[in-house]
Protein backbone atom coordinates (compact mmCIF):
# COMPACT_ATOMS: atom_id res chain seq x y z
CA UNK A 1 0.00 0.00 0.00
CA UNK A 2 1.33 3.64 -0.86
CA UNK A 3 2.63 5.52 2.02
CA UNK A 4 0.08 8.60 2.82
CA UNK A 5 3.06 11.56 2.93
CA UNK A 6 2.96 14.33 5.13
CA UNK A 7 2.16 17.80 4.04
CA UNK A 8 3.99 19.76 6.74
CA UNK A 9 6.16 18.81 10.49
CA UNK A 10 3.84 17.67 13.31
CA UNK A 11 4.04 14.58 16.10
CA UNK A 12 2.18 12.13 12.84
CA UNK A 13 5.74 12.99 10.55
CA UNK A 14 7.56 12.67 13.63
CA UNK A 15 6.07 8.85 14.62
CA UNK A 16 6.13 7.93 10.89
CA UNK A 17 9.99 9.00 10.08
CA UNK A 18 10.75 7.36 13.24
CA UNK A 19 9.34 4.65 12.02
CA UNK A 20 10.58 4.29 8.39
CA UNK A 21 14.03 5.10 9.69
CA UNK A 22 13.97 2.30 12.19
CA UNK A 23 12.94 0.18 9.48
CA UNK A 24 15.58 1.18 6.71
CA UNK A 25 18.30 1.01 9.30
CA UNK A 26 17.26 -2.34 9.92
CA UNK A 27 17.50 -3.24 6.42
CA UNK A 28 21.07 -1.79 6.05
CA UNK A 29 22.75 -2.46 9.68
CA UNK A 30 24.72 -4.98 8.51
CA UNK A 31 25.92 -3.75 4.95
CA UNK A 32 26.64 -0.69 7.40
CA UNK A 33 28.49 -2.86 9.79
CA UNK A 34 30.94 -4.60 7.28
CA UNK A 35 31.93 -1.23 6.09
CA UNK A 36 32.70 0.03 9.57
CA UNK A 37 36.69 0.32 8.76
CA UNK A 38 37.56 4.06 10.38
CA UNK A 39 39.19 3.88 13.14
CA UNK A 40 39.35 -0.29 12.74
CA UNK A 41 36.66 -2.99 11.32
CA UNK A 42 35.16 -3.76 14.67
CA UNK A 43 31.64 -4.00 12.74
CA UNK A 44 29.03 -2.58 15.05
CA UNK A 45 28.34 1.07 13.55
CA UNK A 46 25.13 -0.57 11.72
CA UNK A 47 24.16 -2.10 14.85
CA UNK A 48 24.71 0.82 17.14
CA UNK A 49 23.14 3.35 14.90
CA UNK A 50 19.82 0.71 14.67
CA UNK A 51 19.67 0.38 18.71
CA UNK A 52 19.66 4.23 19.13
CA UNK A 53 16.72 5.03 16.94
CA UNK A 54 15.04 1.80 18.23
CA UNK A 55 15.14 3.99 21.63
CA UNK A 56 14.01 6.68 19.84
CA UNK A 57 10.92 4.88 18.30
CA UNK A 58 10.06 2.82 22.01
CA UNK A 59 9.68 7.03 23.19
CA UNK A 60 7.89 8.26 20.86
CA UNK A 61 5.43 5.58 20.56
CA UNK A 62 4.97 5.95 24.56
CA UNK A 63 4.00 9.82 24.54
CA UNK A 64 1.14 8.40 21.59
CA UNK A 65 0.00 5.65 23.69
CA UNK A 66 -0.48 8.53 26.58
CA UNK A 67 -3.08 10.25 24.49
CA UNK A 68 -6.52 9.51 22.90
CA UNK A 69 -8.12 11.33 20.45
CA UNK A 70 -5.83 14.12 19.31
CA UNK A 71 -2.68 12.74 20.05
CA UNK A 72 0.77 14.57 21.55
CA UNK A 73 1.89 18.02 20.40
CA UNK A 74 4.96 18.38 17.82
CA UNK A 75 7.00 19.58 21.30
CA UNK A 76 5.93 16.73 23.02
CA UNK A 77 6.91 14.01 20.28
CA UNK A 78 10.65 15.64 18.96
CA UNK A 79 11.98 15.71 22.51
CA UNK A 80 10.48 12.10 23.29
CA UNK A 81 12.31 11.29 20.59
CA UNK A 82 15.63 12.99 21.46
CA UNK A 83 15.14 11.70 25.15
CA UNK A 84 14.89 8.60 23.81
CA UNK A 85 17.97 8.40 21.51
CA UNK A 86 19.80 10.15 23.93
CA UNK A 87 19.48 7.54 26.83
CA UNK A 88 19.88 4.48 24.32
CA UNK A 89 22.65 5.67 22.32
CA UNK A 90 25.38 2.93 21.17
CA UNK A 91 28.88 3.87 20.50
CA UNK A 92 30.27 6.86 18.60
CA UNK A 93 27.86 6.89 16.22
CA UNK A 94 24.77 6.50 17.96
CA UNK A 95 26.05 8.90 20.07
CA UNK A 96 26.26 11.59 17.42
CA UNK A 97 23.08 10.45 16.09
CA UNK A 98 21.00 11.08 19.44
CA UNK A 99 22.80 14.88 19.39
CA UNK A 100 21.55 15.31 15.61
CA UNK A 101 18.00 14.49 16.98
CA UNK A 102 18.49 16.64 19.91
CA UNK A 103 19.55 19.43 17.50
CA UNK A 104 16.28 19.20 15.39
CA UNK A 105 14.15 18.59 18.19
CA UNK A 106 15.84 21.98 19.95
CA UNK A 107 14.45 24.13 16.56
CA UNK A 108 10.93 21.86 16.00
CA UNK A 109 9.99 22.34 19.50
CA UNK A 110 10.10 25.65 19.81
CA UNK A 111 6.72 27.26 20.69
CA UNK A 112 5.26 30.51 20.11
CA UNK A 113 3.59 32.84 17.37
CA UNK A 114 5.37 31.03 14.34
CA UNK A 115 5.81 27.43 15.78
CA UNK A 116 8.66 25.78 12.92
CA UNK A 117 6.51 23.18 11.02
CA UNK A 118 7.37 24.15 7.69
CA UNK A 119 9.60 23.52 4.79
CA UNK A 120 11.89 26.86 6.31
CA UNK A 121 11.26 25.41 10.11
CA UNK A 122 12.71 21.95 8.47
CA UNK A 123 15.58 23.92 7.20
CA UNK A 124 16.29 25.44 10.67
CA UNK A 125 16.09 22.10 12.19
CA UNK A 126 18.85 20.65 10.24
CA UNK A 127 21.41 23.46 10.17
CA UNK A 128 21.05 23.60 14.03
CA UNK A 129 22.08 19.50 13.94
CA UNK A 130 24.65 19.89 12.15
CA UNK A 131 26.00 22.24 13.60
CA UNK A 132 25.60 21.17 17.16
CA UNK A 133 26.60 17.81 16.16
CA UNK A 134 30.05 18.99 15.10
CA UNK A 135 30.28 20.51 18.44
CA UNK A 136 29.80 17.31 20.57
CA UNK A 137 32.94 15.58 19.60
CA UNK A 138 35.71 17.11 20.84
CA UNK A 139 38.11 16.98 17.29
CA UNK A 140 35.67 16.85 14.40
CA UNK A 141 37.06 14.94 11.43
CA UNK A 142 36.32 15.54 7.94
CA UNK A 143 34.99 12.24 5.94
CA UNK A 144 32.69 11.07 8.93
CA UNK A 145 29.24 11.81 9.28
CA UNK A 146 29.73 15.05 10.87
CA UNK A 147 30.73 16.15 7.22
CA UNK A 148 27.81 14.07 5.96
CA UNK A 149 25.03 15.62 8.53
CA UNK A 150 26.61 19.56 7.25
CA UNK A 151 26.24 19.00 3.46
CA UNK A 152 22.69 17.78 3.99
CA UNK A 153 21.85 21.17 5.92
CA UNK A 154 23.95 22.90 3.38
CA UNK A 155 21.49 21.34 0.44
CA UNK A 156 18.39 22.14 2.27
CA UNK A 157 19.58 25.75 3.29
CA UNK A 158 19.96 26.10 -0.81
CA UNK A 159 16.24 24.23 -2.09
CA UNK A 160 12.93 25.83 -2.34
CA UNK A 161 9.71 24.12 -1.60
CA UNK A 162 7.60 21.98 0.61
CA UNK A 163 8.98 20.06 3.39
CA UNK A 164 9.46 17.06 0.65
CA UNK A 165 11.55 19.20 -1.55
CA UNK A 166 13.50 20.24 1.31
CA UNK A 167 13.97 16.69 2.89
CA UNK A 168 14.98 15.39 -0.95
CA UNK A 169 17.49 18.23 -0.93
CA UNK A 170 18.99 17.46 2.09
CA UNK A 171 19.55 13.67 1.16
CA UNK A 172 21.01 14.57 -2.23
CA UNK A 173 23.52 16.42 -0.05
CA UNK A 174 23.87 13.91 2.04
CA UNK A 175 24.23 11.63 -0.81
CA UNK A 176 27.03 13.25 -2.60
CA UNK A 177 29.10 13.96 0.78
CA UNK A 178 29.13 10.54 1.38
CA UNK A 179 30.51 9.65 -2.25
CA UNK A 180 33.43 11.50 -1.51
CA UNK A 181 34.23 10.29 1.86
CA UNK A 182 36.99 8.22 0.86
CA UNK A 183 39.12 10.93 -0.38
CA UNK A 184 38.71 12.63 2.98
CA UNK A 185 40.33 10.14 4.96
CA UNK A 186 42.63 7.66 4.00
CA UNK A 187 41.46 4.68 5.42
CA UNK A 188 37.76 4.54 3.95
CA UNK A 189 40.04 5.40 0.69
CA UNK A 190 42.61 2.21 0.93
CA UNK A 191 39.92 -0.09 1.98
CA UNK A 192 37.09 1.23 -0.98
CA UNK A 193 34.32 2.00 1.16
CA UNK A 194 32.74 4.85 2.38
CA UNK A 195 32.36 6.30 5.94
CA UNK A 196 30.04 3.88 8.21
CA UNK A 197 28.51 6.53 10.09
CA UNK A 198 27.56 8.77 7.01
CA UNK A 199 26.46 5.92 5.44
CA UNK A 200 23.41 5.41 8.10
CA UNK A 201 22.70 9.19 8.33
CA UNK A 202 21.88 8.55 4.59
CA UNK A 203 19.11 5.76 5.54
CA UNK A 204 17.90 8.35 8.47
CA UNK A 205 17.29 11.20 5.76
CA UNK A 206 16.01 8.53 3.01
CA UNK A 207 12.76 8.03 5.61
CA UNK A 208 12.63 11.58 6.24
CA UNK A 209 12.04 12.16 2.28
CA UNK A 210 9.79 8.65 2.32
CA UNK A 211 7.64 10.56 5.48
CA UNK A 212 7.44 13.57 3.27
CA UNK A 213 6.81 12.19 0.01
CA UNK A 214 5.25 9.25 0.16
CA UNK A 215 8.00 7.32 -1.97
CA UNK A 216 11.33 6.19 -0.58
CA UNK A 217 14.74 7.93 -2.71
CA UNK A 218 16.62 5.84 -5.01
CA UNK A 219 19.38 3.66 -3.80
CA UNK A 220 22.46 5.23 -1.69
CA UNK A 221 26.03 5.40 -3.03
CA UNK A 222 27.59 2.71 -3.51
CA UNK A 223 29.27 1.42 -0.38
CA UNK A 224 32.03 -0.07 -1.48
CA UNK A 225 32.31 2.02 -4.74
CA UNK A 226 36.11 0.80 -5.86
CA UNK A 227 35.74 -3.04 -4.87
CA UNK A 228 33.15 -5.51 -4.37
CA UNK A 229 32.06 -6.70 -0.68
CA UNK A 230 34.71 -9.72 -0.67
CA UNK A 231 37.66 -7.12 -2.10
CA UNK A 232 37.32 -4.58 0.19
CA UNK A 233 37.02 -6.61 3.19
CA UNK A 234 40.26 -8.33 2.08
CA UNK A 235 41.60 -5.27 1.54
CA UNK A 236 41.14 -3.81 4.66
CA UNK A 237 42.19 -6.54 6.58
CA UNK A 238 44.87 -7.22 4.41
CA UNK A 239 46.84 -3.50 4.37
CA UNK A 240 45.84 -3.89 8.06
CA UNK A 241 43.05 -0.72 8.46
CA UNK A 242 41.12 -2.69 11.16
CA UNK A 243 43.76 -0.95 13.55
CA UNK A 244 44.76 -1.93 17.19
CA UNK A 245 42.31 -0.10 19.23
CA UNK A 246 39.57 -2.21 18.64
CA UNK A 247 37.02 1.18 18.58
CA UNK A 248 33.89 2.07 16.30
CA UNK A 249 34.70 4.71 13.33
CA UNK A 250 34.37 7.54 15.42
CA UNK A 251 33.79 10.90 13.86
CA UNK A 252 37.49 12.53 15.61
CA UNK A 253 41.05 11.32 14.76
CA UNK A 254 42.13 8.27 16.75
CA UNK A 255 44.94 7.11 16.07
CA UNK A 256 45.52 3.31 15.83
CA UNK A 257 47.24 1.75 19.10
CA UNK A 258 45.16 4.06 21.06
CA UNK A 259 43.26 3.80 24.38
CA UNK A 260 42.11 -0.11 25.47
CA UNK A 261 38.58 0.70 26.58
CA UNK A 262 35.25 2.42 25.57
CA UNK A 263 33.61 3.89 28.38
CA UNK A 264 29.76 5.41 27.56
CA UNK A 265 27.31 6.15 30.38
CA UNK A 266 24.31 8.77 31.27
CA UNK A 267 25.35 11.05 33.54
CA UNK A 268 23.08 13.59 35.35
CA UNK A 269 25.17 16.81 36.30
CA UNK A 270 24.93 20.80 35.43
CA UNK A 271 26.85 22.32 32.45
CA UNK A 272 29.33 23.75 34.29
CA UNK A 273 30.15 20.29 36.27
CA UNK A 274 30.06 18.91 31.93
CA UNK A 275 32.52 21.49 30.59
CA UNK A 276 34.88 20.78 33.17
CA UNK A 277 34.73 16.65 32.51
CA UNK A 278 35.19 17.65 29.10
CA UNK A 279 38.77 18.87 29.64
CA UNK A 280 39.02 16.00 31.58
CA UNK A 281 38.44 13.38 29.50
CA UNK A 282 39.94 14.79 26.55
CA UNK A 283 43.52 15.06 28.66
CA UNK A 284 42.31 11.22 29.56
CA UNK A 285 41.69 9.80 25.93
CA UNK A 286 40.28 10.67 22.44
CA UNK A 287 36.83 9.99 20.75
CA UNK A 288 34.88 12.26 22.95
CA UNK A 289 31.81 12.84 22.08
CA UNK A 290 29.47 14.39 24.96
CA UNK A 291 26.04 14.82 23.89
CA UNK A 292 23.16 16.36 25.99
CA UNK A 293 21.79 18.94 28.07
CA UNK A 294 19.12 20.08 30.71
CA UNK A 295 20.91 18.22 32.96
CA UNK A 296 21.14 14.73 31.37
CA UNK A 297 23.56 13.95 29.07
CA UNK A 298 25.49 10.53 27.19
CA UNK A 299 29.45 10.99 27.69
CA UNK A 300 30.97 8.41 24.96
CA UNK A 301 35.22 8.22 25.45
CA UNK A 302 38.29 5.93 24.31
CA UNK A 303 40.25 5.69 27.14
CA UNK A 304 43.52 3.73 28.84
CA UNK A 305 41.77 4.27 32.64
CA UNK A 306 38.40 3.29 32.57
CA UNK A 307 38.46 4.11 36.65
CA UNK A 308 39.99 8.01 36.06
CA UNK A 309 37.36 7.91 33.21
CA UNK A 310 34.53 6.99 35.70
CA UNK A 311 35.77 9.10 38.56
CA UNK A 312 35.68 11.85 36.57
CA UNK A 313 32.13 11.55 35.71
CA UNK A 314 31.50 10.75 39.32
CA UNK A 315 32.90 14.31 40.16
CA UNK A 316 30.77 15.79 37.74
CA UNK A 317 27.58 13.90 38.78
CA UNK A 318 25.87 10.79 38.92
CA UNK A 319 26.78 8.59 36.17
CA UNK A 320 24.23 5.54 35.45
CA UNK A 321 23.86 2.80 32.48
CA UNK A 322 27.77 2.41 32.39
CA UNK A 323 28.94 0.53 29.62
CA UNK A 324 32.93 -0.29 29.56
CA UNK A 325 34.44 -2.54 27.05
CA UNK A 326 37.43 -3.71 26.74
CA UNK A 327 39.22 -4.06 23.44
CA UNK A 328 41.55 -7.08 24.19
CA UNK A 329 44.91 -6.54 24.88
CA UNK A 330 45.76 -8.39 21.73
CA UNK A 331 44.43 -6.11 19.46
CA UNK A 332 45.53 -2.83 21.10
CA UNK A 333 49.05 -1.13 21.58
CA UNK A 334 50.44 -3.05 18.65
CA UNK A 335 53.27 -1.30 16.75
CA UNK A 336 55.77 -3.51 15.54
CA UNK A 337 54.96 -4.12 11.81
CA UNK A 338 52.04 -2.12 11.53
CA UNK A 339 48.41 -2.42 12.70
CA UNK A 340 47.23 -6.13 12.95
CA UNK A 341 43.39 -6.81 11.84
CA UNK A 342 40.53 -6.56 13.78
CA UNK A 343 40.35 -10.40 14.89
CA UNK A 344 37.99 -11.53 17.19
CA UNK A 345 40.15 -12.55 20.46
CA UNK A 346 39.93 -15.56 21.87
CA UNK A 347 38.55 -15.04 24.86
CA UNK A 348 36.99 -12.54 27.00
CA UNK A 349 35.15 -12.30 30.24
CA UNK A 350 31.41 -10.95 30.25
CA UNK A 351 30.47 -9.24 33.87
CA UNK A 352 27.49 -8.02 35.56
CA UNK A 353 28.61 -5.41 38.25
CA UNK A 354 26.33 -3.32 40.72
CA UNK A 355 28.51 0.15 40.93
CA UNK A 356 30.47 2.28 38.72
CA UNK A 357 33.55 1.46 40.63
CA UNK A 358 33.13 -2.09 40.37
CA UNK A 359 32.73 -1.57 36.12
CA UNK A 360 35.83 -0.19 36.38
CA UNK A 361 37.73 -2.59 38.28
CA UNK A 362 36.51 -5.17 36.03
CA UNK A 363 37.73 -3.73 32.75
CA UNK A 364 40.37 -2.89 34.59
CA UNK A 365 41.28 -6.71 34.78
CA UNK A 366 40.10 -7.09 31.39
CA UNK A 367 35.92 -7.60 31.63
CA UNK A 368 33.15 -6.20 29.45
CA UNK A 369 30.72 -4.92 31.79
CA UNK A 370 26.93 -4.68 32.00
CA UNK A 371 25.85 -2.07 35.05
CA UNK A 372 23.14 -3.25 37.55
CA UNK A 373 21.72 -0.09 39.42
CA UNK A 374 19.73 -1.09 42.11
CA UNK A 375 16.00 -2.30 41.14
CA UNK A 376 16.97 -2.13 37.62
CA UNK A 377 18.56 -5.89 36.11
CA UNK A 378 19.54 -6.32 32.44
CA UNK A 379 17.49 -7.65 30.48
CA UNK A 380 19.21 -10.38 28.67
CA UNK A 381 19.23 -8.90 25.60
CA UNK A 382 21.93 -6.14 27.30
CA UNK A 383 23.91 -9.44 28.02
CA UNK A 384 23.48 -10.99 24.85
CA UNK A 385 25.07 -7.10 23.22
CA UNK A 386 27.40 -7.20 25.88
CA UNK A 387 28.69 -10.60 24.76
CA UNK A 388 29.01 -9.57 20.89
CA UNK A 389 31.03 -6.26 21.85
CA UNK A 390 33.51 -8.49 24.06
CA UNK A 391 33.87 -9.55 20.36
CA UNK A 392 34.85 -12.54 21.26
CA UNK A 393 35.38 -16.84 20.22
CA UNK A 394 35.00 -17.57 23.70
CA UNK A 395 32.80 -15.92 26.67
CA UNK A 396 32.97 -16.75 30.44
CA UNK A 397 29.23 -14.77 31.78
CA UNK A 398 29.34 -13.53 35.37
CA UNK A 399 26.15 -12.86 36.14
CA UNK A 400 27.55 -11.88 40.02
CA UNK A 401 23.74 -12.15 41.36
CA UNK A 402 21.84 -15.34 42.13
CA UNK A 403 18.10 -13.33 40.52
CA UNK A 404 19.84 -12.99 36.96
CA UNK A 405 20.99 -16.59 36.84
CA UNK A 406 17.85 -17.53 34.31
CA UNK A 407 18.22 -14.21 32.20
CA UNK A 408 22.18 -14.97 32.01
CA UNK A 409 21.14 -18.19 31.21
CA UNK A 410 18.70 -17.44 28.28
CA UNK A 411 21.25 -14.57 27.09
CA UNK A 412 24.09 -17.44 26.94
CA UNK A 413 21.65 -19.95 24.93
CA UNK A 414 21.11 -16.42 22.43
CA UNK A 415 24.89 -16.26 21.80
CA UNK A 416 25.45 -19.54 21.15
CA UNK A 417 23.25 -20.16 18.59
CA UNK A 418 25.36 -16.89 16.93
CA UNK A 419 28.32 -19.29 17.25
CA UNK A 420 30.34 -17.86 20.19
CA UNK A 421 31.31 -20.41 22.96
CA UNK A 422 29.21 -19.28 26.46
CA UNK A 423 30.72 -20.83 29.65
CA UNK A 424 28.10 -19.25 32.62
CA UNK A 425 29.29 -19.23 35.43
CA UNK A 426 26.69 -18.85 38.68
CA UNK A 427 27.98 -16.32 40.34
CA UNK A 428 25.77 -14.61 43.30
CA UNK A 429 27.93 -11.59 44.27
CA UNK A 430 30.36 -9.29 42.71
CA UNK A 431 32.96 -10.73 44.65
CA UNK A 432 32.58 -13.91 43.36
CA UNK A 433 33.05 -12.65 40.08
CA UNK A 434 36.14 -10.70 41.27
CA UNK A 435 37.80 -13.60 43.08
CA UNK A 436 36.87 -16.04 39.50
CA UNK A 437 38.14 -13.03 37.17
CA UNK A 438 41.40 -13.17 39.62
CA UNK A 439 42.23 -16.75 38.66
CA UNK A 440 41.62 -16.24 34.97
CA UNK A 441 44.08 -17.30 31.90
CA UNK A 442 43.12 -16.62 28.33
CA UNK A 443 45.85 -19.04 27.82
CA UNK A 444 44.56 -21.96 29.07
CA UNK A 445 42.25 -24.37 27.63
CA UNK A 446 38.89 -22.67 27.75
CA UNK A 447 37.03 -25.68 29.65
CA UNK A 448 40.18 -25.22 32.05
CA UNK A 449 39.55 -21.66 32.33
CA UNK A 450 35.94 -22.18 33.60
CA UNK A 451 36.88 -25.09 35.78
CA UNK A 452 39.07 -23.12 37.88
CA UNK A 453 36.97 -19.44 37.58
CA UNK A 454 33.94 -21.77 38.88
CA UNK A 455 35.69 -23.17 41.48
CA UNK A 456 37.39 -19.73 42.90
CA UNK A 457 33.88 -17.92 42.93
CA UNK A 458 32.65 -21.11 45.03
CA UNK A 459 35.08 -20.90 46.83
CA UNK A 460 34.48 -17.47 47.90
CA UNK A 461 31.53 -16.91 50.43
CA UNK A 462 29.94 -13.69 50.48
CA UNK A 463 27.97 -10.95 52.47
CA UNK A 464 26.43 -7.27 52.04
CA UNK A 465 25.11 -4.95 54.66
CA UNK A 466 22.16 -3.07 53.68
CA UNK A 467 19.85 -0.81 55.16
CA UNK A 468 16.12 -2.30 55.78
CA UNK A 469 13.45 -0.10 53.85
CA UNK A 470 10.51 -1.22 55.70
CA UNK A 471 9.62 -3.51 58.33
CA UNK A 472 9.73 -7.12 57.59
CA UNK A 473 10.22 -10.31 59.07
CA UNK A 474 13.56 -12.38 58.25
CA UNK A 475 15.58 -15.07 59.65
CA UNK A 476 17.10 -13.07 62.24
CA UNK A 477 14.03 -11.92 63.81
CA UNK A 478 11.94 -8.72 62.88
CA UNK A 479 13.95 -5.53 61.38
CA UNK A 480 12.30 -2.11 61.09
CA UNK A 481 12.39 0.70 58.81
CA UNK A 482 16.09 2.45 59.04
CA UNK A 483 18.19 -1.42 60.49
CA UNK A 484 21.26 -2.02 59.56
CA UNK A 485 20.98 -5.65 58.11
CA UNK A 486 24.24 -8.18 57.61
CA UNK A 487 23.15 -10.85 55.15
CA UNK A 488 25.38 -14.00 55.14
CA UNK A 489 24.75 -16.15 51.75
CA UNK A 490 21.44 -14.18 51.13
CA UNK A 491 19.91 -14.53 54.13
CA UNK A 492 19.79 -12.24 56.64
CA UNK A 493 21.98 -13.31 59.44
CA UNK A 494 22.00 -9.92 61.53
CA UNK A 495 20.24 -7.06 62.39
CA UNK A 496 21.59 -3.78 64.16
CA UNK A 497 22.14 0.13 64.42
CA UNK A 498 25.04 0.66 63.28
CA UNK A 499 27.18 -0.24 59.77
CA UNK A 500 30.55 -0.47 61.58
CA UNK A 501 29.50 -3.09 64.49
CA UNK A 502 27.03 -5.05 61.97
CA UNK A 503 29.72 -5.50 59.63
CA UNK A 504 32.63 -6.84 62.32
CA UNK A 505 29.89 -8.97 63.35
CA UNK A 506 29.16 -10.78 59.53
CA UNK A 507 32.76 -10.30 59.25
CA UNK A 508 33.58 -12.47 62.63
CA UNK A 509 30.71 -14.90 61.68
CA UNK A 510 32.19 -15.23 58.15
CA UNK A 511 36.01 -15.82 59.62
CA UNK A 512 34.85 -18.66 61.95
CA UNK A 513 35.23 -21.27 59.21
CA UNK A 514 38.91 -20.05 58.27
CA UNK A 515 39.47 -17.93 55.03
CA UNK A 516 42.85 -17.11 53.62
CA UNK A 517 41.67 -12.99 51.75
CA UNK A 518 39.09 -11.12 52.88
CA UNK A 519 37.51 -8.73 49.88
CA UNK A 520 35.53 -4.92 50.98
CA UNK A 521 33.52 -3.58 48.60
CA UNK A 522 32.59 0.04 49.76
CA UNK A 523 29.01 2.00 48.64
CA UNK A 524 29.24 5.48 47.73
CA UNK A 525 27.74 6.75 51.27
CA UNK A 526 29.84 4.69 52.94
CA UNK A 527 32.69 6.14 54.75
CA UNK A 528 36.31 4.95 55.04
CA UNK A 529 35.89 4.50 58.60
CA UNK A 530 34.30 1.47 58.01
CA UNK A 531 36.88 -0.70 56.02
CA UNK A 532 39.37 1.06 58.42
CA UNK A 533 37.94 -0.64 61.09
CA UNK A 534 37.40 -3.86 59.68
CA UNK A 535 40.85 -4.14 58.51
CA UNK A 536 42.65 -3.40 61.80
CA UNK A 537 40.32 -6.02 63.10
CA UNK A 538 41.14 -8.99 60.97
CA UNK A 539 44.89 -7.73 61.79
CA UNK A 540 44.03 -8.17 65.59
CA UNK A 541 41.88 -11.28 65.17
CA UNK A 542 43.10 -13.38 62.29
CA UNK A 543 46.66 -14.50 61.48
CA UNK A 544 47.75 -14.71 58.22
CA UNK A 545 44.54 -13.16 56.58
CA UNK A 546 44.68 -10.67 54.44
CA UNK A 547 42.48 -7.85 52.93
CA UNK A 548 41.60 -5.21 49.95
CA UNK A 549 39.66 -2.72 49.70
CA UNK A 550 37.74 -1.50 47.01
CA UNK A 551 35.27 1.73 46.59
CA UNK A 552 32.21 0.05 44.59
CA UNK A 553 29.63 3.22 43.85
CA UNK A 554 26.14 3.14 43.77
CA UNK A 555 25.89 -0.16 44.31
CA UNK A 556 23.20 -0.44 46.34
CA UNK A 557 24.70 -2.44 49.43
CA UNK A 558 26.25 -0.44 51.84
CA UNK A 559 29.18 -2.97 51.96
CA UNK A 560 30.16 -6.15 49.98
CA UNK A 561 32.22 -8.65 52.09
CA UNK A 562 33.75 -11.95 50.56
CA UNK A 563 36.24 -14.32 52.58
CA UNK A 564 38.38 -16.90 50.44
Amino acid sequence: MAQVPQTFFDALAVRTWCGHALRTLGGAREEIDAINVYPVADGDTGTNLYLTLESAVGAVEAVFSGYEGTGPSLAEAVRAMAHGALIGARGNSGTILAQLLRGMAQVLATEGEAPHTDAQGLRLALRHAADSARRAVAHPVEGTVLTVASAAADAAEGAEGDCGTVARAAYEGARAALAVTPGQLAVLARAGVVDAGGRGLVAVLSALVETFTGEAPGAPVPVRPMHTHAEAVAEAHARGVAAAAGREGCADGAEPGGPAFEVIYLLEADDRAVDRLRARLDALGDSLVVVGGDGLWNVHVHVDDAGAAMEAGVEAGRPYRIRITHFGLGDVHTRAGGPPPREPVQRAVVAVVPGEGLAGLYAEAGATTVLARPGEPPASGELVDAVRRAHAREVVLLPNDAELRHTAAAAAEQARTEGIRVALIPTRSAVQGIAALAVHEPERRFDEDVVSMTSAAGATRYAEVVMAERQSWTMAGICQAGDVLGLIEGDVAVIGADVTTTAETVLDRMLQAGGELVTLVLGDETPDTVADRLEARVRESYLAVDTVVYRGGRQGALLLIGVE
